[in-house]
């Protein structure tokens, strides 16, 4: 939910063996070459390599799992109508099946009016008409267990929208039994006149206070005015939305992603925030979060939230939208050692950047190790509110490239994997170039400098059947179709052995049957080489798998030293490598990397 445009700089079934499941990949592998080395491997190593499906053993499914965020207005439309829905998704289940991934976290589908397309929900235990059904729901997450995949809800706490019935409830009258669901204020006097109670500002634009006449009060709104924040501090509204995670905890669903949970709590006083100097993209002063962000008393409602949760069978898992400054501050979401909170806050430091530089992701993926109390990462390089990593890390020449060193990354690091729809394809950014063609309104009312986020949002492109990409026959989509869709498109990448999705179907499946890289320790290597991030995977004696990422243009030199990191091995096989090309190498010889190479090898 957050828009900060300055982060840029029931238990399920097991899988299908692997026969049923990855044919097409086993043609993509041999045709790379990336099986090459399977051959040299001990014969119980390759049974394991081959077996996607392997058992787990008792860690809990989410802890290594691929999860697949959807966007459902965006992902595919079956009805004709130029929007995707829930019947859509049920339609691509075989896909998802067949890229790997273990659980789908779906955007807001609610009830909405749909200023903030679907995070201002007016009923939290219904399905848009705009989406389907209840029943339609229900369906998908039957057909969903069929294909082995879970199914995550996105559950906005923090603000309901201004046409829910607890809201026009409370702004009809205070004595309204819900007018304490929501922030109020009397409001200060300034020159005689009624004004807002202090100098908050909506992350969407101007002041973060509604004057409601009805009730002579202004409530509270972090976001848009059609979305009032709820008083938290109400013991009614924790139990009111809880009974609504019920609902949807009760239906089976995997868990939920906690839209804009830092925001649940703001200054009981109202004090004015400190300035922090210039202005934001729609003219606001730019503000200090100290009393409307990250408020301690957040960590009860999480603790309670997470117990409530862990009554549930089936692992059932909390999703954390966590943009905090420092790992440290990460760590609290997780209840620190106590582990009582979040299973999976978003480490959104490591990925939401711009910056292809290999000492920053070294330094924040060992603070993951050593600042985190041991608990999960959980990564996150795209989702629907960033400019698309193919533009944030590219450099306009090499993004290809770039997007296989990404991906590299997110499914060979110790870290819960999330993808976001078209990720895996290289899909890319369609920032709108003129003001009247922009939907989301934070780009309406902050263009130029803000432009929205319609980019990051366009139709997923499935082929080149026609103009809107085998998204939808309705030639007027409810946001245009990215013209490259003819060459990047699900059909024409899964019949290249040698595109980007191809690259994801191999690591997602190498991540799921490689003891060290499913469950692996972590040690980084050649810790003084600014421009290669290389680590080794470290599962027992004789499993491990190093990874080496050239993040610069030219030819570089590794000198993994794994002898003097204490792992053992005198043999490396390359198990995935861009470019194909890349041998064989003893342990202790010394490297080249071509430019943005990606090099996977297993140690023996």
């Amino acid at each position: 939910m957050p828009v900060n445009r300055e982060f840029r700089p029931a238990r399920l079934a097991p899988r299908r063996p692997a026969v049923q499941r990855l044919a097409p990949l086993a043609v993509a592998l041999a045709c790379l070459g990336f099986l090459a080395a399977t051959a040299a491997m001990p014969a119980a190593a390759a049974a394991q390599a081959a077996r996607p499906g392997a058992p787990r053993g008792a860690d809990p499914w989410w802890r290594h799992a691929v999860i697949y965020e959807i966007y459902p207005r965006s992902f595919q439309d079956s009805n004709g109508d130029g929007i995707g829905d829930l019947n859509g998704i049920a339609r691509r289940l075989d896909y998802l099946e067949s890229l790997g991934v273990d659980a789908i976290w779906i955007t807001p589908f609610y009830p909405s009016p749909q200023v903030d397309f679907g995070y201002d929900i007016s009923d939290y235990e219904a399905v848009d008409p705009l989406y389907g059904t209840l029943a339609d729901f229900d369906r998908l997450l039957a057909q969903a267990r069929q294909h082995h995949i879970r199914i995550i809800l996105d559950m906005v706490l923090n603000h309901t929208s201004d046409q829910h019935p607890w809201f026009l409830e409370a702004a009809r009258s205070r004595d309204a039994p819900r007018h304490a669901f929501y922030v109020w204020s009397e409001g200060r006097s300034v020159d005689s006149t009624r004004a807002p109670p202090n100098n908050w500002v909506s992350l969407f634009g101007g002041s973060a206070w509604q004057y409601v006449p009805a009730v002579g009060q202004f409530y509270y709104h972090r976001f848009y005015r059609q979305q009032p924040d709820l008083n938290w501090r109400n013991p009614r509204v924790e139990q009111a939305m809880f009974a609504a995670m019920r609902f949807w905890l009760d239906r089976e669903v995997a868990g939920f992603r906690l839209d804009a949970i830092t925001e649940l709590f703001e200054d009981e006083q109202l004090r004015d925030a400190p300035v922090l100097g210039g202005v934001n993209a729609q003219g606001d002063p730019i503000l200090s979060d100290v009393y409307t962000k990250n408020l301690p008393e957040v960590h009860g409602v999480m603790r309670r939230l997470r117990a409530m949760t862990d009554r549930y069978p089936g692992e059932r898992v909390l999703i954390g939208e966590t943009y905090v400054p420092t790992t440290a501050d990460l760590d609290a979401w997780y209840g620190g050692a106590a582990h009582d909170e979040l299973q999976l806050p978003m480490d959104t430091l490591v990925g939401l950047g711009s910056r292809l530089d290999a000492d920053t992701f070294r330094h924040q993926l060992s603070e993951e190790q050593t600042q985190l109390h041991h608990s999960q990462p959980l990564l996150v390089f795209d989702n629907h509110d960033n400019v698309r990593s193919w533009d944030r890390f590219g450099d306009g020449l090499h993004n290809a490239q770039i997007a296989r060193i990404i991906a590299a990354l997110l499914l060979t690091s110790r870290a819960t994997a999330l993808v976001y729809q078209g990720e895996e394809i290289g899909q890319t950014t369609a920032t709108p170039t003129r003001v009247e063609d922009v939907r989301d309104p934070i780009g309406i009312t902050g263009w130029p400098r803000q432009k929205g986020r319609d980019g990051e949002r366009t139709p997923m492109q499935w082929d080149d059947s026609n103009p809107q990409a085998g998204f939808s026959t309705n030639p007027h989509t409810w946001l245009p179709v990215t013209p490259n869709y003819r060459a990047v498109n699900v059909r024409r990448e899964s019949a290249d052995p040698a595109s980007l999705l191809n690259w994801y179907r191999s690591l997602i499946a190498l991540r799921r049957s490689n003891a060290a890289l499913r469950s692996g320790r972590t040690v980084m290597l050649d810790t003084g080489n600014k421009d290669v991030l290389t680590y080794v995977r470290v599962a027992a004696p004789g499993e491990a798998v190093l990874v080496s990422l050239n993040m610069t243009p030219r030819t570089q030199h590794v000198s993994p030293g794994l002898a003097a990191a204490g792992v053992r091995g005198s043999q490396l096989y390359t198990l995935l490598s861009s470019p194909a090309t890349l041998p064989a190498a003893a342990a202790n010889a010394r490297l080249s990397l071509p430019p943005f190479a990606a090099w996977v090898a297993q140690l023996r």
